[in-house]
């Protein structure tokens, strides 16, 4: 191959490496993560290409949960569907700190057709997947997956949001919304309510449409789950991890996957 020739293929490969990495992140932008007083904020919600740019296709909300402070739950206001992104209003009568988060969990499974033997795939929820397999088919492969894209608006005074208990979730030791540039936040990640172990963690700046590089933050958490990032600059953060094991409520499931992600404001 010649030294033009090769050059050219070496960038192609890490061009396709990058935009591979950016493809389709799911995220949740609030217009802003801290209020002095009771209020609303608009929220956007997209599956796109680059960071908060609905530039692919809008998120569905049919499981879309608002926790108030006081953990009742909330309805959101003028919700609507566009082509490429959704987006919905939420009203905040009371100080604290107001969960927002769209939960998905379903069932994969693969397998092949006895007669012909192709491949067969399918998807939807625990209730309903056994129905889409024929008894007969053979090399069954059936897959759990828990997924939560989420973030967080204060209204005044931050107060401690109560765990889940279900899949991962993000807990921090002061609160979710007071990041600053150039100091320290500390975080707890939970699988299941216990601390999740030496997972990878990822933090990506928005705005990924305008830089040659991605710039991920690399984490990883230690045995409590707990992990720290010093923010290098305001703006909005993504935050993702992920995760199998094979802690499944189906007796045909092998496998579980389980994913979070959360949009987090550091200020100037």
């Amino acid at each position: 191959m010649k030294p033009i020739l090769r050059t050219a293929a070496v960038a192609t490969t890490a061009l396709l490496a990058t935009l591979a990495a950016q493809a389709h992140n799911a995220w949740l932008l609030p217009s802003t993560t801290v209020l002095s007083k009771p209020d609303r904020v608009t929220v956007d919600a997209a599956i796109s290409n680059d960071l908060f740019v609905a530039n692919h296709a809008a998120m569905n909300l049919d499981n879309l949960q608002i926790t108030a402070p006081d953990g009742a739950a909330l309805k959101a206001e003028t919700q609507a569907k566009l082509r490429q992104r959704s987006v919905f209003d939420v009203e905040l009568p009371q100080p604290g700190t107001y969960r927002i988060a769209v939960v998905n969990a379903g069932v994969f499974a693969s397998w092949k057709d006895k007669a012909t033997g192709q491949p067969k795939r399918a998807r939807g929820t625990a209730e309903g997947i056994a129905g889409q397999i024929p008894a007969d088919a053979i090399d069954v492969n059936v897959t759990q997956s828990v997924g939560r894209n989420e973030t967080f608006v204060t209204v005044g005074k931050p107060s401690a949001l109560k765990p889940i208990g279900v899949g991962l979730e993000l807990v921090a030791a002061g609160s979710l919304t007071d990041n600053v540039k150039g100091e320290k936040s500390s975080f707890t990640l939970l699988l299941d309510g216990q601390p999740a172990k030496d997972l990878e963690v990822g933090i990506t700046a928005g705005g990924t449409v305008y830089r040659d590089k991605l710039e991920e933050l690399k984490l990883k958490t230690d045995d409590k789950g707990q992990f720290s990032v010093t923010w290098p600059a305001a703006g909005m953060y993504w935050l993702e991890a992920s995760t199998r094991d094979n802690k499944t409520t189906l007796p045909q499931a092998k496998e579980r996957r389980v994913s979070y992600s959360a949009t987090l404001e550091v200020a100037p």
